[in-house]
């Protein structure tokens, strides 16, 4: 899925028209549910509210709802890019490298010590957990035979994520309460939350991006490889320790916030650099809106399939990224 360079007389008419698209994927997620909502009554109850069951829904579960869903598909698909880049993995992503999966084992962790669920708690072990793992698997992948290379770092990554997997399948049958308080927030979940606790994370969230943001135009060097980048004069290991804190903050706040959704860091960069090129200048913000068009467009259909239950997200999301993941695996990895 490589191509050449856009011009920008392509690019910026392409971002505004994706911006146009999330602005109506955005009021579409607000609008369907258990209970459909008309475009009248959203702006009713943001700019006339009047207190009444429909506006206090509108206002305290669905807006709350769907800037969740636009924040963490954002961030999930930034991260993602940040990590294909700096690793010139194809493979690379929150998810696949265990950085989901560490963040949730310590938060569960957490959760069975403490006995407390509050978003406090998630984010800063969510946090620990998602820098502490993607320690782990460079260190791994170093020992590896010729070093840290794509297959290195996917290998560790898939075995490290089987086993937080597992850790954290043994903590929830030892320690049934806190099954009972984590469980959707385990299956990757964008309900149930508020402008409070958003407003928590979202200073996380913004850091990591508005970083991720000024490294473009070195990750862009990067990308070549680090011979090349070194040769331009890039200080290589200082951009990507820049880029490895943009990525825990933004995965880290996205499993703190949602849990651990997976794939939209896999799919979305590959997409991106097909359609935009390769300057990451334009790759991060067409990566950003597409993230956060994909998880809205998800979440809705997870609310609409079995009315009046909801799926949690993070179930829809593999049946769309595995068919990905299997192609990606056919097509790069093999000539790795």
């Amino acid at each position: 899925m490589k191509t050449l360079q856009r011009s920008p007389s392509f690019l910026f008419p392409g971002l505004m028209i994706a911006l146009g698209l999330l602005i109506i994927c955005f009021f579409i997620n607000i609008a369907l549910g258990v209970a459909d909502i008309s475009l009248p009554q959203i702006y009713q109850a943001v700019f006339s509210f009047n207190g009444s069951t429909e506006h206090l829904i509108i206002r305290t579960v669905r807006i709350p709802r769907s800037l969740v869903a636009l924040s963490v598909g954002a961030a999930l698909a930034i991260s993602g890019t940040l990590m294909q880049g700096i690793t010139q993995n194809p493979l690379a992503s929150p998810s696949i490298l265990g950085i989901n999966a560490g963040a949730s084992f310590l938060v569960v962790l957490a959760t069975s010590i403490i006995g407390n669920n509050s978003l406090n708690v998630y984010a800063i072990f969510a946090f620990l957990g998602a820098g502490i793992t993607a320690t782990i698997v460079y260190g791994i992948a170093a020992l590896g035979k010729g070093g840290i290379t794509p297959l290195n770092l996917t290998l560790a990554g898939a075995a490290l994520t089987a086993f937080m997997g597992s850790l954290t399948s043994g903590i929830l049958i030892i320690n049934q309460s806190a099954l009972s308080e984590i469980r959707f927030w385990l299956a990757g979940s964008v309900g149930g939350k508020n402008i409070e606790l958003l407003s928590q994370i979202f200073p996380y969230l913004l850091i990591g991006l508005l970083l991720a943001f000024a490294l473009g135009k070195h990750i862009t060097i990067l990308s070549f490889g680090d011979d090349m980048a070194l040769g331009l004069g890039q200080e290589t290991a200082w951009i990507k320790v820049m880029a490895a804190i943009s990525i825990i903050l933004l995965a880290g706040g996205s499993v703190a916030l949602a849990g651990p959704i997976g794939f939209i860091g896999l799919i979305i960069p590959h997409i991106v650099r097909f359609l935009v090129g390769i300057d990451y200048r334009w790759i991060l913000p067409y990566s950003a809106i597409l993230g956060a068009i994909l998880l809205l467009i998800t979440d809705t259909i997870a609310r609409l399939i079995l009315q009046p239950q909801e799926i949690p997200v993070g179930l829809i999301m593999p049946l769309i990224g595995s068919p990905f993941l299997i192609y990606l695996i056919r097509k790069k990895v093999k000539s790795v």
